[in-house]
């Protein structure tokens, strides 16, 4: 465990947006975990570790990956902001750019926002992005659960920093 907390992380903060769902923010965490997030900031009406619920799918992740809670995912974002990271929304708004087209930037620091699970991100929020992204989607739902949204996007990230 120590040997992981000291291995080099990838610059993306993971930001949770009143999600609900005690088992989707375990499975985050897991995701967190498996490609070398640098945090996870979990806000509003998100549940925070220990929990049962979130240890069940978590399987020990929410102590090896680092994380914080806010009250308001608006605090988490002007913090990051000062921080220096650029703030990615994952929502299906107009002007937003589909994940495979966006392309990071190496050196750079990102907080990636996932929203609540029925609502999607708080509209609040969307003046703090620097730009939105969405998975292109063709079924009839245009919707994903949270925890396979976060990780093909924390994927599709992380594949194309280290190409």
């Amino acid at each position: 465990m120590e040997e992981f907390k000291q291995a080099a992380k990838e610059p993306i903060v993971i930001v949770l947006d009143n999600v609900r769902s005690l088992n989707n923010i375990g499975s985050i965490f897991r995701t967190a975990d498996a490609f070398l997030m640098e945090a996870i900031y979990l806000c509003g009406i998100t549940a925070k570790p220990p929990h049962k619920d979130i240890q069940k799918t978590a399987l020990g992740a929410t102590e090896s990956v680092e994380w914080k809670y806010f009250e308001t995912t608006s605090a988490a974002l002007k913090e990051l902001k000062e921080q220096g990271y650029k703030i990615i929304i994952i929502e299906q708004i107009d002007n937003s750019i589909s994940l495979s087209d966006f392309i990071p930037e190496h050196g750079t620091k990102y907080a990636i926002v996932f929203g609540n699970e029925i609502n999607g991100i708080e509209e609040g929020l969307l003046p703090y992005s620097d730009v939105c992204v969405e998975i292109f989607q063709s079924g009839t739902k245009h919707s994903l659960n949270i925890a396979v949204s976060v990780g093909i996007v924390v994927w599709e990230f992380t594949s194309k920093l280290q190409s």
